[in-house]
């Protein structure tokens, strides 16, 4: 499978730490080009045929890797005699590229497990997959809306109207694409270059991805791995910073990850009863706080919350997704984010006026058994026995102790619980 590695940006905002002698492919990051970290990535996992698309400072590129050899992987180059955009060069490589192929950025740290992703990409049967993950800026950056199957309905731009609340979901810059994508564009404009392209530039987003929202052939990768742009000077601090920590290849999904496993009423929102309309769901005061000391603990954040509502016909499940779209919402406005979601629908007691009788059963989901935090631990290669549950009720502790996590509970009582506190912000100081 081809790996097409976009490496011909200027880079004009890192200039103070690249220079013009530099490409921004060849910025450090503890001692070693990001570039040479991307392709490390990818030949550990057996991404080995390589081809760099190359413009300024090429000379520098190819005189740092030449045909790979060196660096346990065969490398092509494409040299852009003159400005392509960041996709041109893609219409002129079309017929080396195979069917499926990986589409990378050239100026991104990432250490990501690529065999899961493609394996998504295919059991999709997607034309093209993106690897999308939270951040803890949501409210400036572009948002990517999906419907129920993970398909791409809306690509807003950081700069377009946007839901009064929404799903923390951003493009890392990571795809997998199939070639047909390209033909059909092609096709479509009788040349080889999309209409409309400007100058006879391409622009990947605005060309090639964009137009194919809400087509049902573009799909969404959710991953809490780590992939991060170095593209200003605070970014490459951070992410150089995050490397000699170990948060870059602690978060690969093929190594166990460690989780907090999060109750939502009176965790993470004030508790009053069941919230059956965005309007009654209320943060509580600190919760964003403890969210964003668990994001940077290196632990994921995962909520797992019973919401009997939807068996008992109270809420739909648009409606749930409403009110958690308005906490994601809420969290990203403070930089805190939640790496996955888990709820139950069910319930097994009947007699409510409009309940679901499909789902009034007995299940393994809801808490206290352990079913959310055991899927959490499949989907996201979690080891349990290194990870917490904290909640607010003696069934979060039951569910947690039944999946062999820690336990924490807020508030007072005892349940056999690991320890007790008062708030998500005293668990995340005490505990992480």
């Amino acid at each position: 499978m081809k790996t097409v590695i976009m490496a011909g940006g200027k880079g004009v905002r890192l200039e103070s730490v690249t220079s013009d002698l530099i490409p921004k492919p060849l910025a450090p990051v503890e001692g070693r080009p990001v570039l040479e970290r991307e392709i490390e990535c990818l030949r550990e996992q057996g991404f080995r045929d390589i081809i760099l698309t190359v413009s300024h400072l090429s000379e520098r590129i190819a005189g740092r890797f030449q045909d790979g050899a060196a660096f346990g992987v065969h490398i092509e180059y494409f040299t852009e005699e003159r400005p392509l955009g960041n996709a041109g060069a893609l219409f002129a490589l079309r017929d080396r590229l195979g069917d499926d192929f990986l589409l990378l950025n050239g100026d991104i740290l990432f250490d990501v497990d690529f065999r899961r992703f493609v394996r998504f990409h295919r059991e999709k049967g997607a034309l093209v997959t993106l690897f999308t993950h939270p951040n803890d800026h949501p409210y400036d950056s572009g948002l990517i809306i999906a419907d129920e199957r993970g398909a791409v309905a809306q690509w807003l731009t950081k700069e377009e109207p946007r839901p009064r609340w929404y799903h923390n979901r951003v493009n890392a810059g990571l795809h997998v694409v199939n070639r047909r994508v390209l033909d059909d564009i092609a096709s479509a404009s009788g040349g080889n270059l999309p209409d409309g392209a400007a100058g006879g530039k391409v622009d990947l987003d605005r060309d090639i991805l964009r137009p194919l929202a809400g087509t049902g052939r573009m799909f969404c990768y959710d991953s809490p791995e780590y992939v991060k742009d170095m593209g200003t000077p605070e970014r490459y601090a951070a992410v150089c910073q995050d490397f000699r920590a170990g948060r870059v290849a602690a978060r690969n999904l093929s190594r166990p990850q460690k989780a907090v496993f999060l109750d939502r009423d009176g965790v993470i929102n004030r508790y009053a009863g069941f919230v059956r309309r965005p309007d009654e769901f209320v943060l509580l005061d600190g919760a964003a706080e403890g969210v964003r000391k668990i994001n940077a603990s290196g632990y994921l954040a995962v909520l797992a919350t019973n919401q009997p509502v939807i068996a008992r016909g109270e809420v739909s499940y648009s409606g749930l997704d409403e009110i958690h779209r308005k906490m994601e919402t809420l969290l990203g406005q403070q930089g805190a984010f939640l790496d996955a979601l888990y709820f139950c629908p069910h319930h097994p007691h009947g007699g409510y006026a409009g309940e679901i009788p499909a789902l009034k059963i007995e299940c393994d989901c809801r808490k206290p058994k352990p079913g959310m935090l055991l899927r959490a631990a499949k989907d996201y290669n979690i080891d349990l026995s290194a990870s917490w549950m904290v909640g607010d009720d003696e069934r979060d502790i039951q569910a947690g102790r039944a999946a062999g996590c820690k336990t924490a509970l807020i508030g007072g009582g005892d349940f056999g619980q690991d320890v007790s506190v008062s708030s998500l912000p005293e668990f995340a100081e005490k505990c992480l």
